[in-house]
């Protein structure tokens, strides 16, 4: 398992979601950010490619080796410079009030305690500033619902933690951070696929003091 994990997973991951819809919507969640940028979950730097010019630098926070060198191709073609400051979301080793805006892509599905990683984001924005997310989680239609909670077990299991029925924008709200802006939407795809495909896309913001 633990080879599967660390050595397997992220190449399938990175297979999987880089996909022509997936990177319609890392354009669409990367649209307006800004500065000195806070990116939790880099994997395979897929989102490289679609940061603004106005992205002056990354603080990328990545615990898989193998995700952080197949991301050095990508980064290097980017020219943004990408600065590998952690592997746990959880505990960043950045200051208080020390990045313009954040970035969640597909991540706070396994992180361990989604609400304080998303405190330390809290912490680590400046005043007014954005954290931009893309994440799947929880259908509102019943059956598809159902079928989330069913197989959460075998999905924490196979995908490395990933939570198939966690509600992103309560998360999100329940960190401290103001909801902006959000869209839920289904992704295309067969029947069979949307337990995995039920999106939140979202802006929100550290008020300002």
């Amino acid at each position: 398992m633990m080879f599967w994990e660390e050595q397997l997973l992220p190449r399938v991951t990175d297979l999987l979601l880089d996909t022509r819809e997936i990177r319609r919507h890392r354009e669409r969640v990367a649209a307006g950010l800004r500065g000195e940028l806070l990116e939790i979950g880099f994997g395979s730097g897929l989102n490289v490619a679609v940061y603004p010019s106005a992205v002056r630098s990354v603080n990328a926070v990545e615990p898989s080796l193998v995700a952080r060198k197949m991301s050095a191709p990508r980064v290097k073609r980017c020219g943004i410079p990408v600065d590998f400051v952690g592997i746990d979301g959880e505990s960043l080793s950045l200051a208080n009030d020390s990045v313009d805006a954040a970035l969640s892509t597909f991540t706070l599905c396994t992180i361990p305690n989604p609400v304080q990683a998303l405190r330390e984001i809290h912490r680590v924005l400046r005043p007014g500033g954005e954290f931009h997310f893309l994440e799947h989680g929880l259908s509102p239609d019943p059956s598809t619902a159902r079928w989330q909670h069913r197989l959460n077990g075998i999905e924490r299991r196979v995908a490395g933690g990933c939570h198939l029925d966690r509600r992103i924008d309560q998360l999100v709200t329940a960190a401290g951070l103001d909801m902006q802006a959000l869209i839920n939407e289904q992704m295309r795809g067969p029947r069979v696929a949307s337990p995995w495909g039920y999106l939140f896309f979202g802006i929100a913001i550290k008020r300002p003091t």
